[in-house]
């Protein structure tokens, strides 16, 4: 078990302690779950009753003003000290280099010193495992492909030939990188299939969650940009271009061609038709289908995609439908009883 004072945990995380500095923490837990060894964590106000009434020894916390007489490590950016500290008391441990006597490595492949190849991975010909690289039970690189330094491959990723994964890394398991893209050409009914040729590209510190799958190009590269994170079940088409630290939330799906600004956020079950530019920082709110090219700074909703404020009021006045249908009915009523224009 991990312990440290609440002083050392703020020294190293540049936090200043409110309170009992030499508190022993243990651990860190939920709000709910947190016991008086433990610290918990605070950042939304619908959770302050809940902090207030929690039972942990200290919270981590961006202001001390909402929590007078409790024992507090406070910093402005308290999430961001929370990465820290978890990382601090539940450190992973980094699998053993070498490769398993199960793994099948082609004699051609280069493998980094200190890489970890796990059990049933294959490695193809002339693939490129970068130092300190993780590769975790069944996965498979194809010929040529190449997962950069302390990348780290969860169990069942594929990296198809001839892609490239940067470094640092990390693709949860079943994510697959350069699947074909969905290309046909249909004639008289009948769907030819357009041979993907070009290949994906994810480079340096993104992390893909489990099932995502990134279509390699038909010709060229699908490329996914430096920082960017995407959560589970995200689909990439072939020729798509993300920019770097963009955010794809679970579910969201790009078309082909597509090209993404930097800084972009696609929440829950978005997506995004092809051949079209979202421009730099754009927000893209959930389940909202972006039809038409987004200047910079947008935030766009709604099927087809409008500006966040003009969906908002044709929301607001799609529910306010059926009053004004009710007043229509009676103002004809009323109208009816006194008599029509030209009456005696």
């Amino acid at each position: 078990m991990r312990a440290f004072t609440l002083a050392e945990l703020a020294t190293r995380v540049g936090a200043e302690v409110v309170g009992e500095g030499e508190l022993i923490v243990t651990g860190i837990r939920s709000l709910e779950e947190a016991g008086p060894e433990h610290l918990s964590f605070y950042h939304n106000r619908r959770y302050l009753e809940a902090a207030r009434a929690s039972k942990a020894g200290a919270l981590l916390v961006a202001e001390a003003a909402l929590f007078p007489g409790r024992t507090l490590l406070v910093r402005r950016d308290p999430y961001l000290a929370l990465a820290e500290l978890l990382e601090l008391f539940y450190p992973v441990a980094a699998p053993a280099a070498g490769v398993h006597p199960s793994a099948v490595v082609a004699a051609s492949a280069r493998i980094g010193e200190g890489a970890s190849i796990g059990p049933h991975v294959t490695v193809g010909e002339r693939a490129v495992v970068g130092e300190r690289a993780v590769l975790g039970p069944g996965c498979v690189l194809g010929e040529e492909a190449e997962v950069g330094a302390d990348t780290v491959l969860r169990a069942n990723v594929v990296i198809e030939a001839g892609c490239r994964v940067g470094a640092r890394c990390l693709l949860h398991a079943g994510v697959v990188v350069g699947s074909d893209g969905y290309g046909f050409a249909t004639v008289g009914g009948v769907h030819r299939k357009v041979p993907q040729v070009g290949i994906a590209v994810v480079e340096d510190d993104v992390e893909i969650g489990a099932n995502c799958t990134i279509d390699r190009a038909t010709l060229g590269q699908t490329r996914i940009g430096r920082g960017s994170k995407l959560d589970n079940l995200v689909h990439v088409g072939h020729n798509v271009q993300v920019g770097e630290h963009s955010l794809l939330v679970a579910q969201v799906g790009i078309s082909g061609s597509t090209k993404l600004g930097h800084h972009v956020v696609m929440a829950g079950q978005s997506g995004a038709v092809g051949h079209i530019r979202i421009g730099d920082g754009t927000v893209v709110t959930a389940k909202t289908g972006v039809t038409e090219d987004t200047p910079p700074g947008a935030m766009v909703s709604g099927f087809p995609s409008r500006p966040h404020k003009q969906w908002l009021r044709a929301l607001a006045n799609l529910y306010s439908l059926e009053e004004l249908r009710r007043t229509v009915k009676r103002l004809e009523a009323a109208l009816s009883t006194a008599g029509g224009p030209g009456d005696d």
